[in-house]
């Protein structure tokens, strides 16, 4: 299976790595393990604004999720050179900015989840996850997520 063939099938088309907001890197690999800082959800190119059980619903929560996985996978590429390299993804670690009441975190999470199942497939795709509910994450997103992955 060519990931690039799923991404065209699925009309997906990979970003450029973001340029870092603070002083951190896109990403670091040692040894087989790439780690991807933490992206936040984007929309027309702007932070994706608000609080999950406020102002936002679960479905559009894990809409932010989906988007926030497809600019992961556009800097998992720059990181590897070629996302066919990639073996497993590990983890992904998702904090969601929501109510106290929201309780649906894994709901969102499950945006985007289920997007790197749908590409990588149940052997490479299937990874451990985290998800939280926090106060506030920068800029005021509604999600942020980042991944471990393993390459060859």
């Amino acid at each position: 299976m060519n990931i690039y063939t799923t991404l065209d099938n699925l009309g997906i088309t990979l970003p450029p790595v973001a340029v870092p907001a603070a002083a951190y890197v896109p990403f670091v690999q040692t040894g087989k393990l790439v780690f991807l800082s933490g992206h936040i959800a984007k929309k027309d190119g702007k932070p994706w604004v608000g609080q999950l059980g406020k102002n936002l619903t679960t479905e559009e929560g894990k809409a932010a999720a989906r988007a926030i996985a497809i600019d992961l996978l556009g800097t998992l590429h720059a990181a590897v050179g070629d996302l066919n390299r990639v073996t497993r993804i590990v983890k992904l670690m998702s904090l969601v900015n929501s109510t106290g009441e929201f309780t649906e975190q894994h709901l969102v999470t499950n945006g985007a989840s289920e997007l790197i199942g749908q590409i990588f497939g149940p052997e490479k795709g299937a990874h451990a996850r985290s998800a939280f509910g926090v106060a506030q994450i920068p800029l005021g997103a509604c999600v942020e997520i980042e991944l471990i992955a393993e390459v060859a």
